[in-house]
């Protein structure tokens, strides 16, 4: 049994309790625990991913208790990319909150550390009721993340925030209570394998279930109708917690991913399956609709990032309703690109904010704003590589989606909305760039020298967001490379019967062969 499985939870739990224990002493200390952790975390999801291009399935069993019995962690190429980019994006959220952003409140450097545990905790969990945890841990810190430091707008956009995901998780717990009470178990391989010859008088009872999760990973991935509390609450959180809140949507898309075609996904047949998918498609689109709507009336540049994470999700959505292996592939490209990008933004705001005299990011207000040349370029190249032109990630993520959607039915709805929805994205960020950079008022100018003078530029903060600018370039330079471990990643997630017999074993085999 390969005990690095477990460092993934173990680091930041280990981390975050000590941080607690020494809050009292000097900041520094604290911010290189949490930096050192990060980069831990990096160190294991560069060997994840490694080890889950040798081997398809990588299993620990806490305590050695086998499945369905025990708790079970699983590595696959799937959960190896997600830990790999939540550990980068986490690691340079850090360090631009240790430029003075995690003054701002208490414990943001533990608090940190527990979400990272119960993100990644997601990422590997093999069984629901731990899914059911990893969430609850992930969205306690994140609600304390969310009011750091304080403020009304905060506190009305926290109290929104945890509303909505209390209903989340009893939820949750309802549709747990319906699959356990169904099948007697709740890992997910010995669920697949139990689902798939369910006899026909529970099928009513499975689709509830599965209908009552979709509603649960939707409000966590911030899916129409349940999307209205992200903008409010990612653009008044501060900017390094918003950054890292970039990799939450994606956990819900990830749970969808893991939970409909694997544990819905044995049986050919798939009923309940096929009856989330088919509400899965008209919603997606609708939410990538009203996001490219928020992108083009956003007022300052948090919120029409915000509305640029709804447009992702819009995006991811609809690609996995249309249930094909290839179109997967690409989704998950595009998922890559797509946090890395909106957490650059985030970073973004908040570093042209820092500079301007007035007005912080919003659009409405002209202001002063100092090293214009230099904060000018890097949103030019992010600006370009956000609205998915060449020769960044975002070009090839949605060339490669469009290609793979030809043959499948309702494409046209499909290219219309990532289109379209890209096209308003251009001119937001068009209408953002020229207001700030190409036009500045000649009564300022002199007012900006003074304030550059004053307000030296902060290399550090600067240089974080560049290096996660050449990220996004570094896929569209390594994209085939990239693309092959997504495809075998894609290809894995529609044979869950690999996944069940991984997990399972000899044990499945006692009551009969996995269904193919």
């Amino acid at each position: 049994m390969n005990h690095l499985m477990i460092l993934p939870v173990v680091i930041p739990l280990l981390t975050g309790a000590f941080l607690l224990v020494m809050y009292r002493y000097n900041i520094g200390r604290q911010r290189s625990l949490g930096i050192g952790s990060c980069l831990l975390l990096v160190v294991f999801g560069i060997w994840a991913v490694l080890q889950a291009g040798v081997a398809d399935y990588t299993l620990y069993r806490l305590g050695n208790w086998a499945p369905p019995f025990g708790i079970v962690l699983v590595l696959d190429r799937l959960s190896a990319v997600m830990l790999l980019l939540t550990a980068l994006l986490s690691l340079f959220c850090v360090l631009y909150a240790s430029r003075g952003s995690d003054r701002e409140g208490s414990h943001f450097h533990a608090l940190m550390q527990f979400q990272l545990m119960g993100i990644n905790g997601a990422f590997l969990t093999g069984d629901l009721f731990n899914l059911f945890v990893f969430f609850e841990v992930l969205l306690i810190a994140s609600y304390a993340l969310l009011l750091h430091g304080g403020g009304r707008a905060r506190s009305r956009a926290g109290l929104h925030y945890v509303i909505i995901n209390l209903a989340g998780s009893a939820l949750f717990l309802l549709a747990l209570g319906i699959l356990y009470g169904l099948t007697g178990t709740l890992n997910m391989a010995d669920l697949a394998h139990r689902i798939a010859n369910a006899p026909e008088a529970d099928l009513p009872l499975l689709k509830a279930a599965s209908l009552l999760l979709m509603v649960v990973f939707g409000i966590k991935a911030a899916l129409l109708p349940l999307l209205f509390w992200l903008p409010r609450a990612y653009s008044a959180a501060s900017a390094p917690v918003a950054a890292l809140f970039a990799i939450m949507t994606k956990v819900g898309f990830y749970a969808m991913v893991r939970v409909f075609l694997v544990v819905f996904g044995l049986d050919d047949g798939a009923p309940a399956n096929g009856t989330v998918m088919a509400w899965l498609w008209p919603t997606a689109l609708i939410t990538l609709a009203l996001g490219a709507i928020g992108v083009l009336g956003a007022a300052s540049l948090r919120t029409l990032t915000a509305y640029m994470v709804i447009v992702s999700v819009g995006i991811l959505m609809a690609t996995l309703s249309r249930n094909d292996e290839q179109l997967l592939a690409a989704s998950l490209f595009y998922l890559l690109h797509s946090t890395c990008m909106t957490a650059v933004f985030f970073l973004l705001a908040d570093l042209i904010g820092h500079y301007r005299d007035d007005g912080y990011d919003r659009f409405s207000i002209i202001s002063p704003l100092a090293h214009r040349w230099v904060l000018g370029t890097v949103f030019l190249v992010a600006a370009v590589s956000m609205a998915s032109l060449p020769p960044f990630s975002g070009f090839v993520s949605k060339a490669w989606i469009l290609q793979s959607s030809l043959q499948l039915p309702g494409y046209l709805w499909l290219w219309a909305a990532i289109l379209i929805s890209g096209l308003l994205i251009i001119a937001a960020l068009s209408r953002a760039g020229s207001g700030w950079f190409w036009r500045p008022q000649e009564h300022s100018a002199t007012h900006a020298r003074t304030v550059a003078k004053t307000r030296g530029l902060d290399h550090a903060r600067t240089a974080t967001v560049c290096v996660m600018v050449a990220i996004s370039f570094s896929l569209a330079l390594f994209a085939q490379p990239v693309m092959d471990y997504l495809e075998a990643a894609a290809k894995l997630v529609y044979q869950p019967s690999g996944y069940v017999n991984a997990v399972l074993g000899d044990y499945i085999r006692q009551g009969g062969e996995v269904a193919e």
